[in-house]
């Protein structure tokens, strides 16, 4: 008597006789004692089965993914009788989720017509714009050396006029961690690479001449542009895949909106004015960390 696993078993019986003696319709209502597995449905305990990489189940295997599968279903039917799914944060989480993931099914059924595709895509081109890139090479003088300007103007003197791979080039300048050589870079790329005003510098040099310098976040650099491209819209055949992909997006966040304000609609939602709740009695500053030499979690 004096076990707490019995006090638990006892407890849990009485509420669960309170609830029936107070909700007896909820243990009639939508409830049925049937549990029904069709034929797909073991095709699926399999499918999840083979999905682990295994091979397929044995009967004993089946018949105990199907025990697993009845299990789960009545204590799923248990739970929602006993009110459980109520007030559920994950549940309600979940709940919404698998709505949205409706819309988005429903987004997927939309097949639009090459006519459809093309005239989406006329209004929509500038999203599909292609930047201007640049291929370059670069001689590159540390910050770590005294006069690295200097020496980069100096080297330029001597190099001016010498194509981009003349031999007597590749000596003259300090060793550089990464590439002596960028093809086809767009602005963004230079940029993440080299810091942004090197690279509006560089799409503002002719090509075919060693320019500079030219300062980035690691120094000093001497810079031969072999070409620039312009940016440009490409034509509908270059794109269309991408186009049809953003045709579908735009499609379901339309559904999702159109059907929201539809549901939304059918409720009067009434929430506090904000200046009336006292936020600030909600702070709670944290106790100093004692230095344990050891980050934090």
């Amino acid at each position: 008597m004096r076990e707490p696993l019995l006090h638990f078993l006892v407890a849990g019986a009485l509420i669960f006789a309170i609830y029936q003696l107070l909700n007896p319709a909820a243990s009639q209502t939508g409830r049925t004692s049937q549990i029904a597995l069709t034929k797909d449905d073991l095709r699926q305990l399999a499918v999840h089965w083979l999905a682990q990489g295994r091979p397929l189940p044995t009967a004993d295997q089946m018949h105990a993914l199907i025990e697993q599968r009845v299990s789960e279903e009545i204590l799923s039917r248990e739970a929602v009788a006993l009110g459980l799914d109520k007030d559920d944060e994950i549940i309600k989480r979940r709940l919404a989720q698998k709505m949205d993931f409706l819309a988005a099914d429903i987004a997927a059924l939309q097949d639009p017509g090459d006519a459809e595709l093309r005239a989406w895509y006329t209004q929509n081109s500038d999203r599909f714009a292609l930047p201007p890139r640049a291929s370059f090479r670069h001689l590159y003088f540390s910050f770590d050396r005294p006069g690295a300007r200097d020496r980069a103007a100096g080297i330029l003197d001597k190099i001016s006029g010498k194509p981009a791979d003349a031999p007597e080039v590749a000596t003259v300048a300090d060793p550089f961690m990464f590439q002596d050589y960028y093809a086809e870079r767009a602005p963004d790329q230079i940029a993440k690479e080299f810091g942004p005003g090197f690279e509006k510098a560089v799409f503002q040099l002719k090509p075919g001449a060693w320019r500079g310098p030219i300062q980035s976040g690691y120094g000093w650099h001497l810079v031969f542009v072999d070409t620039l491209e312009p940016g440009r819209v490409p034509a509908f055949e270059e794109v269309e895949p991408d186009v049809k992909s953003a045709w579908l997006d735009q499609k379901q966040h339309e559904i999702k909106r159109i059907a929201f304000e539809a549901m939304r609609a059918r409720y009067t939602i009434v929430v506090p004015p904000i200046e009336s709740v006292d936020f600030g009695s909600l702070r709670n500053p944290q106790a100093p960390i004692a230095s344990t030499g050891v980050l934090p979690q």
